[in-house]
């Protein structure tokens, strides 16, 4: 495993802000709490996060020592990367924040040169376009295999 340790800071009026690839960082309950009300993964168990974070370069964001936003790849740092459960609490949106933690997370030095970086949304289209990002050319040469979760609880999706 790759253990990738990079750091950013900011600064605005009132608030200081930190992005940090620390996994001793992250709090897993505050992830687990955000994710577990997704829309694309409602219901996920805890440890089923946990499994996610440890194969996983992650992007943790906070203020004041206290996480507020995460953000996660899985790569082979050569080819590929994939870019899922991006997240900025509600309380800490508005600020420019979601954009910031994708400028850190499309600039970290390990994620350079790669062929791809790829990910899935529903309703944030326009801010991954900032970065690059667009809609895949020829989806009929793309596939997937899903599988029904027992643990997927639409019900618990917070609007």
């Amino acid at each position: 495993a790759y253990e990738h340790l990079y750091e950013w800071q900011r600064s605005d009026d009132a608030d200081e802000y930190v992005v940090s690839t620390d996994r001793a960082r992250l709090d897993i309950d505050v992830i687990h709490g955000f994710l577990t009300h997704s829309y694309w993964v409602p219901g996920i168990p805890r440890d089923l996060v946990q499994q996610s974070v440890n194969h996983s370069l992650c992007f943790g964001l906070y203020t004041s020592g206290v996480q507020i936003g995460f953000a996660r790849v899985v790569t082979d740092f050569s080819r590929m990367a994939h870019i899922l459960d991006v997240f900025v609490l509600p309380s800490h949106r508005g600020r420019g924040l979601g954009k910031w933690l994708m400028q850190c997370l499309v600039e970290c030095p390990p994620l350079q040169g790669l062929q791809s970086m790829t990910l899935a949304t529903a309703d944030a289209h326009e801010l991954y376009r900032r970065f690059g990002f667009e809609g895949i050319a020829k989806p009929g040469a793309h596939m997937r295999r899903t599988q029904e979760m027992t643990w997927h609880r639409p019900d618990l999706i917070h609007p």
